[in-house]
């Protein structure tokens, strides 16, 4: 490593690489340090399954990676990323061969939902018209908002659990069925507060900037932050694990893209008491199932639209995603999970040999669960696309202490980063006006421990940079 720069950054993930960009950009001498050897965090790509199939390791679908007010400020198409959009960004198919289906355009989504139609515009319009503001508002620290009246009609809503919200707005099943799914992206049992604000957010993105993904796999997206971080000067050191704050030089700042466990590991001797304390009580989430396929050919979805889509939420409907997340919460594998599937490669023909493809899924399981899903996710797949198990040339199976050991953040299978429930939704990691800032003048967590919370967005490693150069750096 060269002597020591200004700061230094342990972890490479999507925050990781934010705040070291944003140092950088502000004429700070920056190094990252990654303990694997590939860069990217859970935001990677590899042929998992057979040669020329690209799977994506963790995150696969970058709808907050396109709307992050950071990113957004990143010349990321001269650096490599190409955002593809799907025909629609979601379809959720039904039992009856149908699928509700959540289109760019707010009217065509309502359109499709029948009887629900005009509760979902009247839901939806408002946010979608101040999309700009009300994003950067949701995904920055609490401020005056640049939209007072959409944000405060945004935490009405928000404050409701999405089996509340559905029922109370919706009355036919595809709505309901479409909320939930939604819903569920927040790991919390769908019928517990605040998980409709999840649903809204997703929805919401889902029209204000689509669902897309970068061509080539989530690495690409990865590659290209790294080709502009060094183009700013910055260094980035793999295969550098970190186990003990001895183990690095003196700077004026350290960012940790690493959760409150790996924090007090290898900080806890330099932090007080009270603040190890409020970290060794941060909650840690439910766990993912992870499985990637090489196919045969595209999934035979019994709905047509499921065919055009980019993401299949498989569930069934509100009630039977209500029962497995609570199953989930209980510590039980669900019976019938709720299966999100990605399915890249009929948009992006570079992820798959010819007439071939590649499909992403996953379920929720208990923190740590050691059960293999693997019928079950199949099974839930093969209700709506009967023959898929017939075109699985090869498949690879990640339980959750598999992606934690490719990634230390992902405890248990976390992929959030922590619990997001209302305490730990505001509190992430501790009780504090700056979350990012530990009471030792020097750490600091940028990781989605940190506010907004999980996703690649970037914002966490953003905002822990900004307060890094305001309290560590001398004007």
């Amino acid at each position: 490593m060269s002597p020591a720069p200004d700061a230094i950054v342990v972890g490479s993930g999507p925050n990781g690489l934010a705040a070291a960009i944003h140092l950088a950009r502000a004429g700070r001498s920056v190094t990252v340090l990654e303990a694997q050897d590939t860069v990217g965090g859970a935001a990677r790509s590899a042929e998992l399954t057979l040669p020329g199939f690209i799977s994506d390791f963790g995150s696969a679908i970058l709808p907050l990676g396109a709307a992050s007010p950071f990113f957004r400020t990143l010349p990321l198409a001269e650096n490599g990323v190409e955002w593809i959009h799907p025909d629609f960004p979601l379809a959720h198919p039904l039992d009856n061969g149908t699928a509700a289906v959540l289109h760019r355009s707010v009217a065509v989504t309502a359109k499709g939902l029948g009887r629900d139609g005009r509760a979902y515009r009247r839901l939806m319009d408002p946010f979608v018209r101040d999309w700009d503001a009300l994003s950067g508002d949701i995904l920055s620290l609490p401020r005056i908002p640049r939209s007072p009246l959409t944000f405060a009609r945004y935490g009405f809503y928000a404050v409701h659990s999405a089996v509340g919200l559905g029922r109370f707005l919706f009355h036919g099943e595809p709505a309901r069925a479409l909320f939930a799914g939604l819903g569920a992206h927040s790991f919390l049992p769908i019928d517990r507060r605040p998980s409709a604000a999840f649903g809204l957010m997703l929805g919401m993105l889902g029209h204000g900037v689509g669902w897309p993904f970068p061509r080539g796999g989530t690495q690409c997206f990865t590659d290209a932050l790294v080709r502009y971080l060094q183009s700013l000067g910055a260094e980035i050191v793999t295969d550098r694990p970190v186990l003990s704050c001895s183990d690095l030089p003196a700077t004026q700042a350290t960012l940790f893209d690493v959760t409150p466990r790996q924090l007090l590991a290898i900080a806890g001797d330099r932090l007080p008491a009270y603040y190890r304390a409020q970290l060794s009580r941060y909650r840690y989430g439910p766990g993912v199932f992870k499985i990637d396929y090489a196919l045969d050919g595209p999934v035979p979805w019994a709905a047509e639209p499921c065919r055009r889509a980019g993401t299949v939420h498989v569930g069934g409907t509100m009630d039977e995603i209500a029962r497995g997340e609570r199953e989930v919460w209980a510590g039980k594998p669900p019976e019938r999970p709720f299966v999100l599937v990605a399915q890249q490669s009929l948009f992006d023909p570079s992820r798959a040999p010819a007439g071939k493809h590649t499909l992403w899924a996953y379920c929720h399981v208990p923190n740590g669960s050691t059960f293999d899903m693997t019928d079950r996710i199949e099974a839930q797949i093969e209700r709506f696309a009967p023959g898929f198990k017939d075109l699985i040339l090869a498949r690879h199976v990640m339980l959750p202490a598999d992606l934690e050991r490719r990634d230390a953040n992902l405890v248990g299978g976390d992929i959030n980063g922590g619990i997001q429930d209302f305490r730990q939704l505001f509190m992430r990691p501790a009780l504090s006006l700056v979350p990012y800032a530990t009471p030792h003048r020097s750490i600091y967590l940028c990781s989605s421990s940190t506010p907004p919370g999980g996703g690649v967005h970037g914002m966490s490693g953003y905002l822990a940079a900004q307060a890094a150069l305001s309290r560590s750096f001398p004007h």
